[in-house]
This record gives C-alpha cells, sequence and structure tokens, in this order.
C-alpha cells in the first residue's frame, strides 16, 4: 500500500468522523422534537450547535496539516509545542468572540414581574396607597452577584479546552496509527528486497563452486579420454544454459531439475571407474510443466555434489544412490553415499552451507532435512511442498 492510499484512508477517517459529528444535533433535534409532541424543528438551535462545531473543525484542519506532522514526521518538540499553543490562544478568542449572548436570571424575573403587575385589576386608590407605599416595586432590579461568565474564561471555555486537547490528541493518535502502517510496509518490502539479495548472494556462491568441480573433472578427462571430454564439454554447455537461465528464479517445474540432475551425473560417469556404484533413481516428469511440482534450482545438485565429493574412493568400493519421489502434496528427495575418508577433507562446503539458509528463506519452516552419518554411509532426506503453482518470476 502507497502512501498516498494510506493519507486518502487517513482523510476518510476525519471526514466520516466529522460527518457524525455534524449529524448529532440534527438527530438530537429530530428525536426531541418528536418526544414534545407538535414541536417544530428548531434549525436555528442546530444551526448555533454547528457553528460551535465549526470552530473546532477548523482548529483540527490546522492542527492535521500544520502542526501534527511537526511532531510526527520532524520529531521537532518544541516548535510543535508553541504551534499548538498559538493554536489554542486563537481558539479560545474565537470562543469568546462567538459566545452567545446572556441573560442574568434576575433580569427575566424582574421583566415577568412588571408586566403582571401592568395587567394586574385596579383598586381604590385611597385605599391602596399605604399597601403601594410599603410595597412598592423598585424601578431597578436589586444588585447581586454576576450570573453570567467571566469576561474572558468561563465554564464553557474551560470545557471546550479540554474537548479541544482531546480532539488534538486523538488526531495525533490516528497520524501515529497510519504512520507506523506505513513504517510497518517499508520494513515488509525491505525485508522482501533483502531475502532477494540474500538468495541472489547464495547463488552467486553456488555457481562458482559447482563450475569449479566440473571443470576440474573435464580437465582430468582431457589426458585420460580426449573423446570423452568433448562430449562432456557438450553436457557442460547444457548446464550452463540451465544456470543462466533457469538458476536466476526462485522455483522451477522439478523436470527442468532432474534434467541437470542427469547431466551431472553423466559428466561423473565419465570420470569414474565402474568401482564407483551410481545409482539414479528419478520419476519421469509428467507432461506440461503447469502439472509438475516445483522446487528451488540448483538444489538437490548441492547434495549430490557433495556425495561426489566426500563419497568416492579410488582404494575401495564406492556408492551414490539418488533418488525423487513424489508423495502426495510432497517431494522426497534422498542421497546415500559411502564415506571416502579422505585426508584433510572438509565435510560440507559452501554449497552444502547455503542449503538451510535457502530453504529457511524460501520456504520457512514448511521443511525437513535430515542428514546423518552412520555406519560409514551418509545419507540425506529432503522432503518439500510440492507445489505445482506456475514458476515464479526471477527473484
Amino acid at each position: 500500500m502507497t502512501p498516498t492510499i494510506l493519507r486518502k484512508k487517513e482523510n476518510l477517517f476525519y471526514i466520516l468522523l466529522f460527518a457524525l459529528l455534524f449529524m448529532s444535533p440534527v438527530v438530537a433535534e429530530y428525536v426531541n422534537s418528536q418526544m414534545v409532541g407538535h414541536g417544530s424543528f428548531r434549525w436555528k438551535d442546530v444551526l448555533d450547535v454547528w457553528r460551535i462545531f465549526a470552530i473546532y473543525l477548523a482548529a483540527f484542519i490546522v492542527h492535521n496539516a500544520l502542526a501534527a506532522p511537526i511532531l510526527i514526521y520532524k520529531q521537532k518538540k518544541l516548535k510543535y509545542a508553541l504551534s499548538v499553543l498559538a493554536l489554542m490562544v486563537v481558539f479560545f478568542l474565537a470562543q469568546c468572540a462567538t459566545r452567545p449572548d446572556f441573560a442574568p436570571p434576575h433580569d427575566e424575573h424582574f421583566k415577568t414581574e412588571m408586566a403582571a403587575q401592568h395587567h394586574a385589576p385596579h383598586h381604590d386608590k385611597a385605599a391602596d396607597q399605604p399597601c403601594q407605599t410599603a410595597h412598592r416595586t423598585p424601578a431597578h432590579p436589586p444588585k447581586g452577584p454576576r450570573h453570567g461568565p467571566p469576561l474572558l474564561f468561563g465554564q464553557t471555555d474551560v470545557v471546550g479546552g479540554i474537548m479541544l486537547f482531546f480532539m488534538l490528541g486523538l488526531n495525533l493518535g490516528v497520524k501515529l496509527y497510519f504512520k507506523q502502517d506505513d513504517v510497518r510496509q517499508q520494513i515488509a518490502a525491505l525485508e522482501r528486497e533483502n531475502l532477494t539479495h540474500q538468495l541472489e548472494f547464495l547463488r552467486y556462491q553456488i555457481n562458482p563452486h559447482f563450475f569449479m568441480n566440473t571443470l576440474n573433472n573435464i580437465h582430468a578427462l582431457v589426458d585420460i579420454d580426449p573423446e570423452r571430454a568433448k562430449s562432456s564439454i557438450v553436457v557442460l554447455s547444457k548446464m550452463m544454459r540451465y544456470v543462466l537461465y533457469e538458476g536466476n528464479k526462485k522455483l522451477i517445474p522439478l523436470g527442468r531439475e532432474i534434467g541437470c540432475l542427469n547431466n551431472y551425473v553423466a559428466l561423473m560417469r565419465m570420470r569414474y571407474t565402474d568401482r564407483v556404484s551410481i545409482s539414479l533413481d528419478l520419476p519421469q516428469p509428467a507432461e506440461g510443466e503447469d502439472r509438475q511440482p516445483v522446487v528451488p534450482p540448483l538444489l538437490f545438485i548441492t547434495f549430490v555434489e557433495n556425495a561426489f565429493k566426500h563419497g568416492v574412493s579410488y582404494q575401495h568400493d564406492s556408492f551414490i544412490d539418488i533418488s525423487i519421489e513424489q508423495q502426495d502434496d510432497r517431494v522426497l528427495f534422498s542421497c546415500r553415499n559411502s564415506i571416502a575418508h579422505l585426508a584433510n577433507s572438509e565435510k560440507g562446503g559452501v554449497g552444502l552451507a547455503n542449503v538451510g539458509k535457502r530453504l529457511q528463506l524460501i520456504y520457512g519452516t514448511d521443511y525437513d532435512l535430515q542428514m546423518a552419518d552412520e555406519d560409514g554411509v551418509y545419507s540425506v532426506k529432503l522432503l518439500l511442498p510440492a507445489n505445482t503453482a506456475e514458476p515464479t518470476a526471477a527473484s
């Protein structure tokens, strides 16, 4: 998801939030008019509430567009604090300027009492004279404490300030959420990119190692049997084509990997005598590559290469058994070889050390690799998911 889409989703959230806020007085007035009975819908009261909400909306827009990015994206706390302080000062001034006119309760009582006396029936002036003198209502309301709000800040202003504070906090929280979502997506993209680089690095390690051993094999045949050396060069060219066009893909059809194994074993057969027993049990690929399981390229050949490197002895009989079996939704690769116990022989090597990394990067934990060294026999069993999806593009 691109940052533009995230911003659109964030703005859509704000629009829906304020739409609900501005609809609330309309709903409240409608419910109130229905409860009264035949009461009329008073749009004036709704407009008065909307005028107050408009101040909050303006403050929110300024904070969202100007102040919040200073803290969220630029991390300038002091500048953000000063901008919020200036915003709240303007908010309080706007709230005071739009404060409705206030009529003290005693003024209303005075007006009501004067109206009642004006419409009262008249009695005998002479009889009523003492009473009128004793109980004459003063011409002005009695002086008392002021019931209106102070000149600048009152209870309404304090409540408004608290509401503004929480509204700005909500704005920061939503912005942080969408920013974290953007950061998570960037991290995921970097991890995918890192995965690609790791796979490429491992392939670059495998290919030179593989061709180094193969060229050494051909070099050994040049003096022994030049014709077989020429044939091996033809087979090697097929393998180079395979590595060039298939090795840069994440997964390939199983039939192509089997073809590469056959070519590699053919090269090995040219080098070794009959004292090395080589057994291959590879399935015949199904017609149509879209129906074949897919596997990582140059994966199985790493184990086969290791078997020839450490399992062949020129002094004793040796064997190498290689098999691939399709089991429902799994592919089982098996390789067994004798152990030559060569001097200064390294177990594993560059290619074998990278196999576990490649498997983890591609399959995670959805694979089973078992390697054992028992009674002079080294065995490898690798169980992979037999996905039949189309091979993925080059990673």
